[in-house]
């Protein structure tokens, strides 16, 4: 899209990458809203078939836009290299079109995850284990389908035309609603158990109305519980009482005011639900910990990208491989260390560390970070070399030469961004979904997506700042609009990495001092129950 927007609507760069981390922004930010609607009202199938429809609108708003030549500047003047840039009324359409394939990846995006999820058993042991090889395979198709879309259909945008560029994807996506909708029949469906964002409130609004209240010296056995009420939120089991955060606890005293048989739900409240509260802010920190790996990686669709358009792409006397295909680099080291996690590395951990998914899903976020960090860290001394070549030919003031380097040099840093995600970004996915409440399923994959929200505006914020404070007088900036060449673009992934470091080491702390979710687990049919009543999902 970067191409489109510099090349189509002749967007400045820096606005034009502002505007895609927008974007991703606001799409990875939506998911918290169609979360709440599946949980609490739609269930997850209906809300990803409703979701998919408003996105089908969006992507066929967006290819009208790419197709009718009133929504779109003219082309630029070829003598002078002067191009208008796009009018109000066509960036009115460009950001409608944007917005509603958001509003409709919310939907989709947080329910996906958990649909498929849904298909396994948490009661049947066997399938319960094998969960964790669903996420990396969901991942892995998504790669798949990015590798797809990085290659084919960025050569069909190229070469043939945007119309068919961003028609096939829009064609493709209303195929997949159909078959979708038509499996409706073969799916396991789980009915929505009310808004769990409601219960956290009545959970915060019962601490504080009895925050005057004296706490129990008995530990949780005095505190209230509820079978019955709790029974549609905790299939699987219930939530079992921690120390920590010992103020929310008050919401679960049973004083004179309260009725244990028919409780008011904003004055009393079951441990099962204080607990749900005190899993979600224990999984704040490491959800905080995850923005900056998305805002290292929201560069390799912008600034790298325009770094692969100066370089030499030249793989035959007629092909060049289009900039924007660079990150199939991404795509192949993902799918491939997914592959090689999967296949060769789990095995192999499993025998030391006895863990069924071979290491924590915390050791595999950590070990995401320190591959980010080098991928940064590279980053900044590839740029070096990309400029020393430039300098060396005389191209430094010639922005549109091609400077005779080549774009594989900028592949080490795109290799170790898939690496990072294929660690990170899944074991965040796994994390999420293991820990959350189990009510709060589709809110899992959400704040999953909350923090792709936050890294995309992270990057806008730092972009916004570094361009605007590192310019100088004679007019240079780290971050120019017009020639990358007389910028230092460096200084800017180094920054980066430099704020990953910290990051590693606050990561490093959080994981150290994170306290599992311990659930006792319901008894099965023959009365007994399963494995040793209380288990840390975790260490599952």
């Amino acid at each position: 899209m970067i191409s489109y927007l510099t090349t189509q609507l002749h967007l400045p760069l820096t606005k034009a990458a502002n505007t895609l981390t927008n974007f991703g922004g606001t799409a990875a930010m939506t998911p918290l809203l169609g979360a709440f609607i599946a949980d609490a009202f739609a269930g997850r199938f209906w809300t990803i078939t409703a979701a998919s429809i408003i996105y089908q609108i969006g992507m066929i708003s967006l290819t009208i836009s790419a197709v009718v030549p009133k929504l779109r500047p003219p082309t630029c003047d070829g003598k002078t290299r002067t191009c208008e840039e796009a009018d109000s009324g066509q960036l009115a359409v460009l950001y409608v079109s944007l917005l509603l394939t958001a509003l409709g990846s919310g939907g989709i995006r947080p329910c996906v995850v958990s649909f498929g999820a849904d298909q396994f058993d948490e009661n049947d042991p066997e399938q319960k284990t094998a969960t964790w090889k669903f996420f990396n395979w969901y991942y892995f198709c998504m790669g798949a389908s990015i590798l797809v879309a990085n290659t084919v259909i960025v050569y069909v945008q190229d070469n043939v035309g945007w119309g068919w560029g961003l028609g096939i994807p829009a064609i493709a996506m209303a195929l997949s609603v159909v078959a979708f909708v038509f499996g409706y029949p073969l799916y396991r469906v789980v009915d929505p158990a009310g808004s769990p964002f409601t219960r956290l409130v009545q959970v915060a609004a019962a601490a504080w109305r009895k925050r005057k209240v004296a706490g129990c010296d008995g530990g949780g056995a005095l505190l209230y519980e509820n079978e019955s009420i709790d029974a549609p939120i905790s299939v699987g089991g219930k939530l079992v009482h921690t120390d920590s955060m010992k103020f929310l606890d008050k919401a679960a005293i049973v004083t004179e005011k309260d009725n244990p048989k028919s409780p008011n739900p904003w004055h009393l409240s079951t441990v099962h639900r204080v607990e749900e509260l005190k899993t979600l802010i224990r999984m704040g920190p490491i959800w905080a910990a995850g923005i900056l790996l998305i805002t290292a990686a929201a560069q390799q669709n912008t600034f790298s990208l325009q770094q692969a358009k100066s370089m030499n792409r030249r793989l035959t006397g007629n092909f060049q491989i289009p900039p924007a295909s660079m990150s199939v680099f991404t795509q192949i080291s993902m799918l491939s260390t997914i592959l090689l996690y999967d296949r060769i590395f789990v095995p192999i951990a499993r025998k030391f560390t006895g863990l069924d998914r071979g290491i924590s899903f915390l050791t595999r976020i950590g070990i995401g970070f320190v591959i980010s960090l080098l991928a940064t860290l590279a980053a900044g001394f590839i740029e070096l070399r990309r400029k020393s070549s430039a300098g060396t030919h005389g191209l430094l003031d010639r922005p549109h030469e091609t400077i005779p380097i080549s774009v594989f040099w900028l592949a080490p840093q795109y290799c170790l961004h898939g690496m990072a995600e294929a660690f990170m970004s899944i074991g965040h996915l796994e994390f999420f979904y293991d820990q959350a409440p189990e009510s709060m399923r589709s809110t899992a994959p959400a704040l999953f997506w909350l923090s792709i929200s936050a890294g995309s505006y992270t990057s806008t914020l730092l972009i916004t700042l570094v361009h605007k404070y590192s310019a100088r007088p004679d007019g240079s900036n780290w971050l120019p609009d017009d020639n990358l060449n007389r910028g230092k673009l460096e200084y800017l992934y180094w920054l980066i990495t430099l704020l990953q470091f910290l990051n590693l080491i606050y990561y490093v702390m959080c994981a150290k001092f994170y306290t599992f979710k311990p659930v006792q687990v319901r008894e099965s049919d023959d009365g007994r129950q399963k494995e040793d009543g209380v288990e840390l999902t975790g260490h599952v």
